[in-house]
């Protein structure tokens, strides 16, 4: 039977830890048996947090040494900020070594990150810490934009509820679209959301953005309307376009041009939802310039249409 190991670490976010354990155990072969054996595992009883003010304790039967064998290996949401133990991250990269499956739900990203998985590799996280991801492990491409990420071996979610997606995802991808849709019946949700779909996030107003940046990211917020460009953008911030590109990786952990595509992207979602502008007005005020072009970039990382977009958050 398929091993599932689902890694208890200090700090666990308990939903992200439970998500897991829920659709694997539900999951089920076309003779009703049990797909996967889910094994919770810790190096002793950890602390699963549950919000600031709601800690309390998990104790399991399984040891870190009993997910050496798993088939898959799942890193739930821990604090970003807390380093993982050695025998943590050498258990996570000798499962990858051996083909092993290994995901993280939400801030796991951070531990798999940590133990060198996602070097080269795109992968997603909470979008409240995907800047901080991006900051602390310049090697990944982190994408924040959508709800998870499978590269094969190696497969990341969004925040909390894009854990059920993933794990969907993975039992969709294991045993089909009808045991996926049994899983998803049980949970009492739909059965697919596309990894590419937004986590239709609300980023942060760019005065508030760290570094001496802010005026910079000021000034091309009030400028979506314009075709700039990255020469643009340097004059404006008085620096080389060398510098600028340097600058935006160490402080924003993007391109100028990337921020400035997520900025129009954002907007024009404030106006599909507020508004009932034309599609082609839409498309100028963010300085996608035609329909065709704003339909292109919102399909492609928002996972929808515009159109469709509208029709689900209008109003």
């Amino acid at each position: 039977m398929h091993v599932v190991a689902i890694l208890a670490l200090d700090d666990v976010a308990a939903f992200d830890l439970a998500i897991p354990c829920q659709v694997f155990a539900l999951a089920r072969l076309p003779d009703a048996a049990p797909a996967y054996e889910v094994r919770v595992c810790a190096e002793r009883t950890v602390t699963a947090t549950a919000g600031e003010q709601q800690p309390f304790q998990v104790s399991t039967r399984f040891r870190l040494d009993d997910a050496r064998d798993a088939d898959t290996v799942i890193v739930p949401g821990v604090r970003p900020d807390r380093a993982p133990s050695p025998r943590t991250l050498r258990l996570i990269r000798d499962a990858a070594a051996r083909g092993a499956r290994v995901a993280s739900i939400c801030t796991g990203a951070f531990v798999l990150a940590a133990a060198g998985l996602l070097d080269g590799r795109r992968a997603t996280t909470h979008w409240m810490f995907a800047d901080r991801l991006a900051e602390g492990f310049p090697a990944v491409e982190v994408d924040p934009s959508v709800l998870f990420v499978d590269n094969g071996q190696v497969l990341t979610s969004a925040g909390i509820a894009a854990g059920l997606d993933l794990c969907l995802h993975v039992v969709r991808r294991d045993l089909g679209a009808a045991a996926a849709a049994h899983a998803a019946r049980m949970i009492v949700m739909a059965p697919q959301r596309g990894g590419g779909q937004a986590q239709f996030i609300e980023y942060r107003d760019p005065v508030s953005d760290p570094g001496d940046l802010g005026p910079t990211l000021q000034w091309m917020q009030e400028n979506l309307d314009r075709a700039l460009t990255n020469a643009d953008i340097a004059a404006q911030a008085v620096m080389s376009t060398r510098t600028l590109a340097r600058r935006f990786r160490a402080q924003i952990g993007t391109t100028p041009l990337q921020w400035l595509l997520n900025r129009r992207l954002q907007r024009a979602r404030e106006l599909l939802e507020t508004t009932d502008l034309p599609m082609d007005r839409v498309a100028e005020a963010v300085g996608f310039g035609s329909t065709e072009t704003l339909r292109h970039h919102f399909s492609r990382h928002v996972g929808t249409t515009p159109k469709a977009y509208r029709a689900s958050f209008h109003g």
